[in-house]
């Protein structure tokens, strides 16, 4: 796990070093162990490493014999097995990432087909004269780019970009309208005007700084579903499951797991206590309010039944406060995801003592956990229901009109692309979550929270072969009397009942309305005359709201509070203050 960075200068221009130094500086945090830097001509690389594999010879970059060079971010998880089938010729590291650079020597892009794992890399070929940049199929690690007349850059975070000077702070309207309605924005385009983002599964091959080729890997087939009864499916998953954690669980240092109350996390953690003869360390996230459900006893008895050194921790109101300034500023490429927030402390307290956490993120959208899900799979007529047909701010009267003018395109234009094949109703919203709810709200999410903390976050689930395995079941065995991830379920109360997988869960959740409710006098003003809000919304209106009661008006109130602080550090480039009031009454500075 590292952060990249590149610039290449169209039509043979040099390099300006300051550009460098500028991208290295932004991501220092992403690579406390080291960086490296390559320039050749008009391609210039850098890369700052969380050494994880090979810490002795794994600086980067990593160079082939014919002087092509890599810089990489992530892992490889089947590099093992990659080095045998290619016959260890030639390699000069351990590092995991050589892998690639060898796979490409032999076979070209469509070598990385062969990858296992989580990976954003670089890779200027002297022999062909071209860079190729490529991301893995589920898009667990980021990539972003900026294309001009005069350049080509990228770099594991968007705001690297911006602090380099490539790029300005412009926000898209329609970007805007997803992040207001959905807490998450889709496609290519990201709200940053000028950024990029390398899709899922992309990869793209630039000669003389232009884009000539472009290529995405699938791992949701459209084949429809494989047959198969519950016994044999079961077995077949134990198997499955079991390697991927296995390979997931490669590292030359230590490593922990988030445990939640949930089926996914309860089963990573039951599989890890399988394959490790130590105790695992679990960590698990506390609230300390009164109206959400608390789920630590549950995962206090898997913990105990796995004889985990189970640590917890708590999140409290004065935590939401001063934390979520840093938060909001950490997320460059905006989430208004509530659990970004424990995520980052529970990040904080892991990294005291590991450097590597596996999560169990990718269950719900592989196995049908969702209740969209089930409301997809009725007929209309049944009271079933387009997924995200309706947005958080539809009959609250607070924006200026046109402000969400398109604030569904994106996501039709998933439905549509994704509505293919022998697929299910059910399939279609899982590869439509697949294609931008996973990548661009939950993987956003774990990337910046935990390296803003320099951890690395893992997730088994994301594995091809895991891909390969769940998507294509029946829908009878996602999917069974109203209770998704049916399978999953059936797998985890054969291996640990006291996980209780049948018993009905009420979901990871953050008392965020409580406490905003708690503060909405105080609250409402400062957030109506925030630049970023007068630009979208009647201030008179936002302050009304945020005195208003309801789970609605409390999930509006979430939306505009977090976009306000985003406004701030993101775009108008102000610091966060100690608290959020004191951050919101800065503005003006």
């Amino acid at each position: 796990m590292c952060g990249i960075a590149g610039f290449i200068a169209k039509d043979k221009q040099t390099i300006d070093p300051e550009i460098l130094d500028r991208l290295r500086n932004a991501l220092g945090h992403r690579g406390p162990d080291g960086d490296g830097r390559y320039v050749k001509g008009p391609v210039g690389f850098i890369q700052t490493r969380l050494a994880i594999i090979d810490l002795d010879t794994g600086d980067q970059p990593l160079f082939h014999e014919n002087g092509s060079a890599l810089i990489a971010n992530g892992e490889m998880y089947n590099y093992v097995e990659l080095r045998q089938n290619l016959c260890e010729a030639g390699f000069k590291t351990r590092s995991d990432s050589e892998t690639a650079l060898r796979l490409y020597a032999r076979d070209g892009i469509d070598g990385f087909d062969q990858l296992r794992g989580m990976y954003a890399f670089a890779i200027h070929d002297v022999v062909e004269n071209q860079v190729v940049l490529c991301r893995d199929p589920f898009g667990i690690k980021q990539l972003y780019y900026v294309e001009t007349p005069e350049f080509f850059a990228f770099a594991s975070e968007a705001q690297a970009l911006v602090a380099a000077g490539l790029v300005g702070r412009t926000v898209r309207e329609d970007a805007r309208a997803e992040l207001l309605q959905v807490q998450f924005t889709t496609g290519s385009d990201m709200i940053l005007d000028g950024i990029k983002r390398l899709l899922p599964g992309e990869t793209l091959v630039l000669k003389n700084g232009r884009v000539v080729e472009r290529r995405r890997r699938q791992v949701l087939g459209d084949k429809g579903v494989v047959g198969a009864r519950l016994d044999g499916a079961l077995t077949q998953w134990d198997r499955v499951f079991e390697e991927s954690v296995r390979l997931h669980q490669r590292s030359d240092v230590d490593y922990a797991m988030f445990l939640s109350g949930g089926v996914d996390s309860a089963s990573l953690l039951g599989m890890m206590h399988r394959l490790n003869e130590r105790p695992v360390t679990a960590y698990t996230a506390a609230f300390e309010a009164s109206s959400v459900h608390d789920e630590r006893e549950l995962a206090r008895e898997v913990a105990k039944a796995c004889n985990a050194d189970h640590v917890e921790v708590m999140f409290s109101e004065r935590d939401f406060w001063t934390l979520l300034p840093e938060v909001a500023a950490k997320m460059d490429d905006p989430v208004a995801d509530y659990a970004i927030l424990p995520t980052y402390k529970l990040a904080a307290e892991a990294a005291r003592d590991f450097k590597v956490v596996l999560s169990g993120e990718g269950g719900d959208e592989l196995f049908g956990g969702y209740g969209r899900y089930r409301s997809v799979m009725r007929p209309l007529l049944l009271g079933g229901r387009v997924m995200r047909s309706k947005g958080t701010f539809d009959k609250i009267d607070v924006l200026h009109p046109k402000v969400l003018e398109g604030w569904r395109d994106g996501i039709a234009a998933s439905e549509s692309r994704e509505n293919r094949g022998k697929r299910s109703r059910l399939a279609v919203a899982q590869a439509v979550d697949c294609s931008d709810w996973l990548p661009n709200d939950l993987l956003i999410k774990l990337d910046r929270m935990l390296m803003a903390h320099g951890l690395e976050g893992r997730t088994p689930f994301l594995d091809p072969m895991v891909a390969d395995f769940a998507y294509h079941l029946p829908d009878r065995l996602k999917v069974r009397k109203g209770v998704g991830k049916f399978l999953l379920r059936s797998w985890l109360e054969r291996c640990l009942p006291m996980a209780q997988p049948f018993a009905k869960k009420r979901g990871f959740t953050v008392p965020v309305g409580e406490w905003i409710a708690g503060q909405g006098k105080r609250l409402g003003p400062l957030v109506a005359h925030q630049a970023g809000i007068l630009e979208i919304a009647d201030p008179v209106r936002v302050e009304k709201l945020f005195t208003t009661p309801g789970k609605k008006e409390s999930a509006a109130c979430w939306h505009l509070l977090f976009y306000a602080l985003w406004h701030q550090t993101n775009i108008l480039g102000q610091a966060p203050a100690d608290d959020v009031f004191d951050t919101l009454a800065s503005w003006p500075a």
